[in-house]
Formats: structure tokens, C-alpha cells, sequence
């Protein structure tokens, strides 16, 4: 198992490193550059305690462009993706697999920029993707007083989308790997996962990571795939280190929607693994060149680096989509650094 985790940590880490060509474009005829700049949102960012950020972000394109920005909030991610692809949209913020799926319908679909880590590079721009278990049910999930995937068969297991990276492809890429040196199980395949049969006794998609959380904590699944970063709003840590295996995460008393149900309750880390930041994502057909220029140097300007209504500080309690605690700022990034998590879902 160990060397199932170092495997594929060390492919999505060196990756970071790579330098890369961006491929060439070739949109949709159909594509109509306007005055009107749509940015689509995942379900993960479409709630209304992210509002603020999300309007900062279009009041400063709004500026910079002197267009009118209007933000399409999805309940689906397939909806947001499809919006991108059939040129309803000119933006998206969207995981890596969103981005990939949008750029194999549509070749004018960019990468922007995105999040660094706290070097303010693209060396440590990672997430983490978690694999959780309820804190009073651990020792269903252990093996000799360890966490060990053998546990997962005939388990619920909630995911957050197909289209998800953190929350479906590379916790699934994982899960697979690991399983095709048992008997029985060697020919596992990624649609074995969406739904009860080999592995699972049962599957939900919580439909953002989120929801996926919440199915957990709510007792609808045994276990549950999702990120750090789309529930930090909601949840801290009572218990061990932050982003490790064995950590255990509590909602807070004043969560928002959909965690306003289940406060107090606490899930511990089983599986922690590093995934390529998310990126904004643009239609060259639909948004122009000469936009995406200029909303490229933007987001990459020390202007936005510090500015406290888009990368909010991480100790003010305030809810953010970025957050701050050293030099976390955007950086521009081509097509090709996205070809680790092409590999997973190949």
C-alpha cells in the first residue's frame, strides 16, 4: 500500500516541475466574442457564503476589460463544463479533470492561470485529496491499527463527480491501482467505481465535495471523497496535523449550508493525497484573444496577489475561495503541466 501512495505522489509532485508548450487552438465557429464576460462555477463555488469573492473577482475583470461580467452558479459540474465547451461561457474555474474534459470538446479552451502554493509558485501548487471515515467508525478502516484500503470493500462510498479530480479520478486511480494485485479484482476499471458491485456494496456523488462530505457525516456513506480546500470554510482540526492520515477534522458550530447540519460532527483522514491546482480555464473563441491577454496579466499582478477580498487572509475567519498565509498568488500555467492527471484518467 505504501508503495501505491509514494508511486503516485512522487508522479503528481515531479510533474510540477516539468516545463511545457501549449498546444494550439481551434474553436467552435459558432463562438461569438462580446461585451458580456460569463464566468461558470462549479457547485463547489457557487454557494452564497463564496458571493464576495466571487464578486471581487468580476468587479476587477469588469475593470480591467470595461465589459460586464455575469457569473453562471451550477449545481452540476457537467453543467458547468458542457457551458464552457458550447461557448455559453467565456470562464470557468474548474479541477484539472474539468479543464481536460473541456479542452477534449473544444480545442479553444485555455488554461488562464493558477493558484501557487505558499511559495507563490507553480512548485508547490497542490491540493489534497482525502479519503474520510467518521471518527467513532476508524477501526472499521484498520488493518493491524492502520489505515488500509483493503477495508473499502463491500463499504458505501460517496464520491463528489466523474468529472472530479480530487474527488473521483485520482482517489479512484488509487483505489484501482491498489486493488489490481488482489484476486478477483485485477481487472477493476474506473465505471466499477460509479456504482455498487465489485468493490462498493454502494455509491453516491455528492455532486460537489461538499455534498460528498456531508453524505459522510450525515451517515448516508461509510466513507467519502473530497478536498481540503472546498470544505476548509466549514471544518477545523481538533485533532493531529493538517493534511496528514490519522488527522481529525470537526464542523464548526457556525458552518454554513450544507454543513449547518451536521456541526460538531468529526471525520478523520484514512488517505491524503497532492493534486494539481484547479485552474480559471477561458474559451478563446467566446472571451478573444485580446481579453485573454489582458486577464491573464491581471491575474497574475501583484495587484490581485494582494488583494484581501480574493486572497483573503487565513486568519480572519473570513470566508474565501483563496486564502492567504504567505505568498500564495496566481501564475500563468500551459495545457501540458495537466498531463499527469491525463495520465490517471486514461
Amino acid at each position: 500500500m505504501k508503495k501505491s501512495w509514494i508511486g503516485i505522489t512522487l508522479f503528481l509532485v515531479v510533474a510540477l516541475l516539468l516545463s511545457a508548450c501549449s498546444e494550439g487552438t481551434a474553436g467552435a465557429k459558432d463562438a461569438k466574442v462580446d461585451d458580456v464576460i460569463k464566468i461558470a462555477w462549479y457547485p463547489n463555488e457557487s454557494g452564497t457564503d463564496m458571493k464576495s469573492s466571487r464578486d471581487e473577482i468580476g468587479r476587477v475583470i469588469e475593470e480591467a476589460t470595461g465589459k460586464t461580467v455575469e457569473h453562471q452558479l451550477t449545481t452540476d459540474y457537467a453543467i458547468a463544463i458542457e457551458t464552457l465547451i458550447n461557448n455559453n461561457a467565456d470562464l470557468a474555474f474548474m479541477g484539472a479533470q474539468g479543464y481536460i474534459e473541456a479542452k477534449n470538446g473544444n480545442d479553444s479552451i485555455q488554461p488562464l492561470v493558477v493558484p501557487t502554493g505558499k511559495s507563490g509558485t507553480l512548485d508547490d501548487a497542490l491540493y489534497h485529496s482525502w479519503l474520510a471515515v467518521n471518527v467513532d467508525a476508524q477501526d472499521d478502516f484498520k488493518v493491524d491499527g492502520e489505515f488500509s484500503l483493503d477495508t473499502l470493500e463491500q463499504k458505501s462510498m460517496s464520491f463528489v463527480s466523474n468529472s472530479s479530480t480530487s474527488g473521483f479520478v485520482v482517489p479512484t486511480s488509487s483505489i484501482i491501482g491498489y486493488y489490481a494485485e488482489k484476486s478477483g479484482f485485477e481487472d477493476l476499471v474506473p465505471e466499477d467505481l460509479m456504482e455498487g458491485g465489485p468493490l462498493f456494496s454502494q455509491v453516491l456523488f455528492g455532486n460537489s465535495h461538499q455534498g460528498s462530505a456531508v453524505n459522510l457525516l450525515s451517515n448516508n456513506s461509510e466513507v467519502a471523497a473530497f478536498c481540503d480546500t472546498c470544505v476548509g470554510n466549514y471544518v477545523e482540526v481538533v485533532e493531529g496535523e493538517e493534511n496528514k492520515v490519522g488527522a481529525v477534522y470537526k464542523v464548526k458550530d457556525d458552518a454554513a449550508e450544507p454543513f449547518n447540519t451536521v456541526t460538531g460532527k468529526e471525520f478523520i483522514l484514512m488517505s491524503v493525497t497532492p493534486v494539481l491546482n484547479a485552474p480559471f480555464a477561458a474559451n478563446l473563441d467566446a472571451l478573444g484573444q485580446e481579453d485573454y491577454d489582458t486577464l491573464k496579466k491581471l491575474f497574475s499582478s501583484d495587484e490581485i496577489a494582494n488583494n484581501k477580498q480574493i486572497f483573503v487572509p487565513k486568519d480572519s475567519g473570513e470566508p474565501g475561495l483563496f486564502f492567504k498565509t504567505e505568498n500564495e498568488r496566481f501564475a500563468e500555467v500551459e495545457d501540458a503541466w495537466f498531463n499527469p492527471i491525463r495520465e490517471l484518467s486514461n
